[in-house]
């Protein structure tokens, strides 16, 4: 399609990938909605929540429609501040605040790149009628991997994103982990492979980078996390990063030769995969964190639920679903893009140039070892929220949720169970919505299931009905009597399960060196008798701690040095306006400006 129009009159219009995203919007829209209607009427101001919450469906849209850089540029902006408004209208406490104003200063600095990539892309369309080439192709290129890479949630500029996304509402946090992310992938994918397009390979080996980076770092602080909303928005992270790296995979396996070849075309399809999935899996985790917040009536600390599954079956049970799904279980919800971006990496290895295969070699590991943690992650958050007894009274006490937040659920689960089993009749056409993917993947072929050939999904579904059969045959025998239980003699109470730190702490231990954990214990003693010990441990984000803070001391101390220069004086204006003249006047004369 042609590039991105100029200042005009506003054009929409779809295409086959604005539709795909159009898709992934209203599946997770329509149950986020519905999700909405149960909202307790007690909530203030929850008209208005639901109108913005409709607006910001709306804004997505019009950014997955927009052909030109204004209308473009206009619901990206629209797409950011609609959610800041509906997360202060839902919650206006301090922490929440301070949340929104992260998630509006970081998006907002990023955003710079967005507007400089459209912009540019703009007037060189308009200009030459082609994509721009050599040093103006190359500063697109970092400008749209810089805006969109921020609001996509890619390490390191993913600051925002754990802090925003658990303080919004559940159906906000669904549609902003779920798709607003995604509509920022879009505008990568739109930039990259349309209008900057064909990025070079350098492009795909960053892409690979923070990918990698992305991938791992959030599956690991998602491990260390004890608020459920929060290790979810982690685990978004996590996801983007993936996507990230099926992307990076197909350019960099696109450069080699002169039109993309057949695992250019299937990494790329991969990504719409994993988009798909990861919407609908994270969706489903966050209306479900929502369904327990609601039936206990209280937060969401994992040390603090637990026998959910019992008491909310309907919501368990989905919540189930989507952990699996989520986690790459076969053959549900992501395992085929998963699987389908490491075969495609795999390729990546076998590329002539070393340094590339190398890339490919760390990118294909480290995406093994995601999908390995992401496993352990959420055994623990099924573990830690559905079964075992009750952590507190809130817990004990929960209650199913009305039938318009089952009903959102269940959509939401028999979208997962299906994704993985439809991957296989997917991957063809997603592959052919790449430029120039529909030689590289023929029409009429309909790749198996995980478009490798290499995977028996249908037997091992076969193989997993039947064990289910076979266990639930098993169960109608007679049950022995229960019995209380054994423990060492004491009496047996919630405290004594295990906890959300408890569960990560082999793992922490092995990488205490990257985590850096805190840890404080306070002694009360009275009378030389030790009356309370308290001990507090945490681990620290370290993006934020080397990064963030040092940029924000620097930006703190040159707003105070600017301060200075304010200082009310109109003869010192005018003394800064003939300096910035005569500095002009010197470059023009040198040649620096024309």
């Amino acid at each position: 399609m042609a590039g991105p129009g100029g200042v005009g009159s506003p054009v929409l219009g779809l295409d086959g990938l604005s539709v795909f995203f159009t898709l992934v919007v209203a599946v997770a829209a329509v149950p986020a909605l519905l999700f909405a209607r149960d909202t307790p009427r007690e909530t203030p101001h929850r008209r208005l929540l639901d109108a913005l919450t409709v607006a910001f469906v709306l804004a997505l849209l019009l950014v997955l429609a927009a052909r030109d850089a204004v209308t473009f540029l206009a619901g990206w902006e629209l797409m950011t501040l609609i959610p800041a408004s509906a997360i202060l209208v839902a919650r206006r406490d301090a922490p929440v605040r301070r949340a929104v104003f992260v998630y509006l200063a970081i998006t907002h600095l990023g955003g710079v790149g967005v507007w400089v990539a459209l912009l540019v892309l703009a007037h060189a369309w308009a200009i030459g009628g082609a994509a721009p080439t050599g040093g103006l192709q190359a500063v697109v290129a970092v400008a749209a991997l810089i805006g969109f890479g921020t609001k996509a949630g890619l390490m390191p500029l993913h600051a925002w994103l754990p802090r925003a996304h658990p303080v919004a509402p559940a159906q906000l946090s669904a549609l902003m982990s779920g798709v607003m992310v995604k509509v920022a992938l879009y505008g990568l994918i739109r930039v990259l492979f349309w209008w900057d397009g064909p990025a070079p390979r350098w492009v795909g080996l960053v892409l690979l980078a923070l990918g990698l980076l992305s991938a791992l770092g959030g599956i690991l602080y998602a491990l260390v996390q004890r608020e459920l909303k929060r290790l979810l928005a982690f685990s978004t992270i996590e996801h983007v990063g993936i996507v990230a790296l099926a992307l990076g995979a197909s350019l960099v396996l696109a450069a080699g030769g002169p039109g993309p070849g057949t695992w250019s075309a299937l990494a790329f399809a991969a990504a719409l995969l994993h988009v798909a999935g990861h919407a609908v899996a994270k969706a489903l985790l966050f209306l479900g964190a929502g369904a327990f917040a609601r039936g206990t009536g209280g937060g969401l600390e994992l040390d603090r639920l637990g026998g959910l599954l019992t008491r909310m079956p309907w919501s368990g049970w989905a919540f189930l679903a989507g952990c699996a799904g989520i986690a790459g279980v076969v053959p549900l919800g992501v395992f085929a893009s998963e699987w389908l971006t490491l075969q495609a990496l795999l390729h990546v290895v076998s590329e002539p140039i070393a340094g590339v295969a190398l890339a490919g070699a760390l990118a294909a590991a480290g995406l093994a070892a995601t999908a390995a943690l992401a496993v352990f992650c959420f055994v623990k958050v099924a573990g830690l929220v559905l079964l075992g007894m009750p952590r507190s009274d809130a817990a004990a006490s929960a209650v199913e949720q009305p039938r318009a937040t089952r009903t959102a659920l269940a959509l939401l689960a028999g979208l997962t169970l299906a994704g993985g089993l439809a991957a296989g009749a997917l991957v063809p056409p997603l592959a052919r919505l790449m430029p120039g993917g529909g030689a590289a993947v023929p029409h009429g072929v309909v790749l198996a299931l995980p478009s490798t050939g290499g995977l028996p999904v249908v037997g091992i579904v076969v193989a997993l009905a039947a064990l289910t059969g076979v266990v639930r045959l098993a169960l109608r025998g007679p049950r022995a009597a229960q019995r209380p239980a054994w423990a060492c003699g004491q009496r047996v109470e919630p405290a004594m399960a295990w906890t959300s730190a408890g569960f990560a702490k082999p793992l922490r231990l092995m990488l205490e060196t990257g985590f850096r954990p805190r840890r404080e214990v306070r002694s009360d003693i009275r009378h030389g008798v030790v009356q309370q010990v308290t001990h507090t441990a945490d681990v620290p984000h370290l993006f934020d701690t080397w990064l963030y803070v040092p940029v924000h001391r620097i930006a703190l101390h040159g707003a105070m040095l600017a301060r200075r220069l304010q200082s009310g004086s109109l003869r010192a204006y005018l003394g800064y306006l003939l300096g910035a003249l005569v500095l002009l006047l010197a470059l023009a004369r040198t040649g620096w400006i024309g």
